[in-house]
């Protein structure tokens, strides 16, 4: 299958609910890849790793930071620019309606973020639902019509309740991806460290684990201290290295290396 392109996922509204993960290494990505799911968000150096493209040839590949570990406008271009030659599909953005408008008019495909947004959560009273009253929902909707205007062609939508976003799609021509926003967004989104059954302390109510990593880890780590302790055992009693481990020589040689030794 050929990489999807923003052309294909505007076409896909309302007809295929994609699916969406963050992924934090190699083996995610890969994971990610052979199990179908088709959006990736990822760190932005893993663009730059020619293996990415091998472990995940066909994904649609978002690389993302906060606003505020890029900078502003000129910053933003400057990051995305080399990201977009070494293949990146589309940018996570949530600087401002400035900084979108100048992504757009370069061509390059931006994602903005409204509703929670953990960065910005100071405006929106913290880590809880934005859209519950008509106020804020309101707010929510100008915030997509704002990045729609600016070229955005995907808004990230989190944290918002799931009819709000279902009368938005109703109203925007953007992609929008889900984040606990329920199922009218055009793409499902999750972290891969919460759907492995990573995440430790609070656990999002929109998470949701297909795995228990940790435990399996633990049990690793278990698997790791015995293996190492043995080996240690071995070496201490003098059972390490045993014959089987050792590389021969023929004895002649042995005798003569031994006999040019005593003569230095």
């Amino acid at each position: 299958m050929a990489r999807l392109t923003v052309r294909d996922l505007r076409e896909a509204r309302g007809r295929h609910s994609f699916a969406m993960l963050r992924v934090e290494t190699l083996e995610e990505a890969e994971a990610a890849h052979r199990a179908g799911v088709e959006l990736l968000s990822v760190p932005p150096a893993m663009i730059y790793d020619r293996r990415f493209r091998e472990a995940a040839p066909e994904a649609f590949a978002f690389p993302g930071e906060n606003f505020y570990e890029i900078g502003d406008t000129a910053d933003f271009l400057k990051w995305a620019f080399p990201l977009f030659r070494e293949g990146a599909d589309g940018f996570y953005c949530s600087g401002s309606l400035q900084t979108v408008r100048a992504m757009a008019d370069h061509g390059l495909p931006v994602c903005g973020h409204v509703g929670l947004i953990p960065s910005k959560r100071t405006w929106t009273g913290g880590f809880k639902a934005v859209g519950k009253t008509l106020q804020t929902a309101q707010l929510v909707y100008r915030q997509c019509k704002a990045l729609e205007e600016a070229g955005a062609f995907a808004v990230e939508i989190e944290v918002v309740p799931h009819a709000i976003t279902a009368a938005i799609a109703e109203k925007t021509g953007l992609f929008l991806i889900s984040m606990g926003a329920g199922p009218a967004g055009h793409a499902q989104y999750l972290f891969a460290e919460d759907v492995l059954g990573r995440t430790k302390g609070h656990v999002p109510r929109h998470a949701k684990r297909y795995a228990d990593f940790t435990a399996e880890e633990a049990r690793l780590q278990e698997m790791r201290v015995a293996a190492m302790a043995a080996y240690a055992a071995d070496v201490h009693a003098g059972d390490y290295p045993a014959a089987q481990h050792l590389v021969d020589s023929d004895a002649d040689v042995v005798a003569a290396f031994r006999e040019w030794l005593d003569g230095q």
